[in-house]
């Protein structure tokens, strides 16, 4: 999702009593004041109403709120807040931004920009009706809920329970949501949901001691609790598991195979297909970029992108002693020296690796997080068909590492020559540094913990990838190969998505023209074009934001000369945290230009 609002769209506001005006002379600074003052008091009932929406986020920062509850999926919901954010919105133009300071400025242009695409987003029933993907949704995003929550107080344990007891609820929502979905024929394509079922089908098993929702009692008892109250847990859990949560998933899971599978789309696989598609890719192109670009124009990046990639990859083939490009990756993808077959080895290797790169991190940056991250596999019952790899977010406030997860199936798809470029971009200096960064940053908890801008999130990821340059880590053609095979993998991206989605491309289309411009093996490839026919849009964010940080470090070089502080211009970027693309050029020019006047 772009932003907080789209994940969440938002609850209702705590109502905040309206600050004292301050005694002040009518004129400018008056005006000014009133616009700060009435700024500040809408943002924190915004953020307020996105903690009442989510209470997993509450969690995530030590606000106990969200105890027990796992959010709203109803319709209802959806509708009244909805209806919330228009009146957000209203309010927060009603506010010039002029009147504000520099800092305030930057946060006023995130909250609208947030608001604004939130609400164009809710005039598609796309957004009302799709609740996941082949990856998943609402079902396996609480298989997580084991590992992403606290366990130190009684409260705690009683907030994990009760939570397992609301499922139900969440679930029952959800079901009746994708049902209207299936009525008014916006199911996701056949092709990319073979084998969804058993996703669903993971999550149940005969005794529950043996589920990982099981987990946290798996262990001795906590100090802290007596040994009434941690039976009394066990056995709360033990119903929850046997009563609501087992139940839901035999729920969805006969949904899915009786209602919503037969009824899954064929032909073309793309959202252009369904009712409002094409204007609907059209916003989701502009909502995961923060551009204004269209399907065309990305269409068109993509391809230039593809040929100048092309071009190097033939260059380090010769390198390497082949004489085409292809005889390389044909190497690089059979060569057995290139892949490992035990799970544990592999898993190693990648930790040792991300210890290696950590220790770059001081000279590219003047500023750390605290937090730190492992290195972990994705869970068993998520791993299938799922991508290489992917970061978790961690939490101070609940004790919890970043979590940078490793696929550990299919390890004869999986080569050692992209481990150093997929290190760098899921845990650092990419996402882990990133997000770990924001959530410490001296501004509102709104922008720390609550916006996520894809085309900023993931941009600085594969811009990270190139970082790996300047460490040293492609050090042999098969390593640069494999850098610039996941760079070619997401300007391929920018062609495929939009060829799916707006050209009325096939899957063996976008399955070939991968096969063809990219070094990844045949069954990434394969997962990859399913996530791309069942996420529309999403895929592009990771070039567009690229390239736009790739500019703006060109920009700050080039005006900055000798003076230019790559540590500084990295700290620079990352200091709002994520921000839309445009918010983000603005920032680095008014500091290039106060760098010069420094100067």
């Amino acid at each position: 999702m772009r932003a907080f609002l789209a994940a969440t769209l938002l609850a209702s506001a705590s109502f905040i009593p309206a600050f004292e005006a301050r005694a002040d002379d009518h004129g400018e600074h008056s005006a000014k004041t009133q616009a700060e003052e009435q700024y500040i008091q809408l943002r924190e009932e915004v953020w307020q109403a996105t903690l009442d929406a989510s209470p997993q986020l509450a969690t995530s920062i030590g606000d106990r709120r969200g105890d027990g509850k796992l959010g709203d999926l109803s319709i209802g919901e959806y509708d009244r807040t909805v209806e919330q954010s228009r009146a957000f919105l209203a309010r927060l133009e009603a506010i010039d931004p002029a009147g504000l300071p520099a800092d305030l400025q930057v946060d006023y242009a995130i909250l609208k920009s947030s608001f604004d695409d939130g609400l164009a987003g809710a005039n598609f029933d796309h957004n009302r009706y799709i609740l996941f993907t082949n990856r998943g949704g609402w079902f396996n995003g609480f298989a997580s809920l084991p590992y992403r929550s606290p366990f130190f107080t009684l409260a705690d344990y009683q907030s994990y329970v009760d939570r397992l007891g609301a499922f139900a609820q969440l679930n029952a929502d959800g079901i009746e949501r994708s049902r209207k979905a299936v009525e008014l024929g916006f199911t996701q394509p056949c092709e990319p949901m073979k084998g969804f079922e058993g996703r669903i089908e993971q999550q149940l098993v005969d005794d529950y001691t043996q589920s990982p929702f099981w987990q946290p009692f798996a262990g001795e008892k906590p100090a802290a609790i007596s040994s009434s109250d941690w039976e009394s847990l066990k056995d709360q859990a033990s119903v929850a598991l046997e009563q609501a949560v087992f139940p839901s998933y035999r729920e969805f899971l006969s949904f899915y195979k009786e209602e919503y599978e037969p009824n899954c789309r064929t032909g073309t696989p793309g959202v252009l297909a369904t009712p409002g598609g094409e204007e609907y890719y059209a916003y989701r192109v502009r909502s995961f970029t923060t551009t204004d670009m269209t399907p065309d124009e990305v269409h068109d990046l993509g391809l230039s992108e593809v040929a100048r990639i092309r071009a190097e990859m033939i260059e380090v083939a010769a390198q390497a002693g082949f004489d085409t490009r292809e005889a390389f990756i044909e190497h690089l993808r059979t060569d057995p020296q290139y892949y490992m077959t035990d799970e544990q080895e592999y898993l190693r290797y990648t930790q040792a690796l991300a210890k290696q790169i950590d220790g770059w991190m001081p000279k590219l940056f003047g500023r750390l997080p605290r937090q730190p991250y492992t290195v972990l596999p994705i869970p068993a019952a998520n791993a299938p068909g799922n991508t290489t790899a992917y970061y978790e977010p961690g939490s101070l406030e609940t004790g919890q590492a970043g979590i940078y997860r490793l696929n550990l199936t299919e390890l004869d798809q999986r080569p050692l020559w992209e481990l150093p470029a997929l290190g760098v971009h899921e845990a650092v200096p990419g996402h882990h540094h990133q997000i770990a960064l924001q959530q410490e940053l001296d501004i509102h908890p709104l922008r720390a913990n609550g916006t996520f801008f894809t085309a900023f999130v993931e941009g600085w990821g594969l811009y990270s990838e190139r970082l790996g340059i300047e460490m040293g880590l492609y050090d042999t053609p098969a390593k640069e190969m494999g850098r610039l095979s996941y760079e070619m993998w997401r300007a391929t991206r920018l062609v495929v998505d939009t060829g799916l989605h707006s050209k009325g491309w096939s899957k063996q289309q976008a399955v070939d023209y991968m096969l063809d411009n990219t070094a990844l093996s045949p069954a990434n490839i394969d997962a990859e074009v399913n996530r791309y026919m069942t996420w529309p849009g999403q895929a592009l964010a990771y070039k567009i934001g690229e390239l736009k940080i790739r500019e703006l470090r060109t920009r700050a070089e080039e005006a900055l000369g000798a003076e230019f502080d790559l540590r500084a211009f990295h700290d620079t970027v990352l200091e709002n945290g994520a921000v839309p693309l445009n918010v983000l050029e603005d920032y680095v020019d008014s500091w290039i230009a106060n760098e010069l006047s420094e100067g």
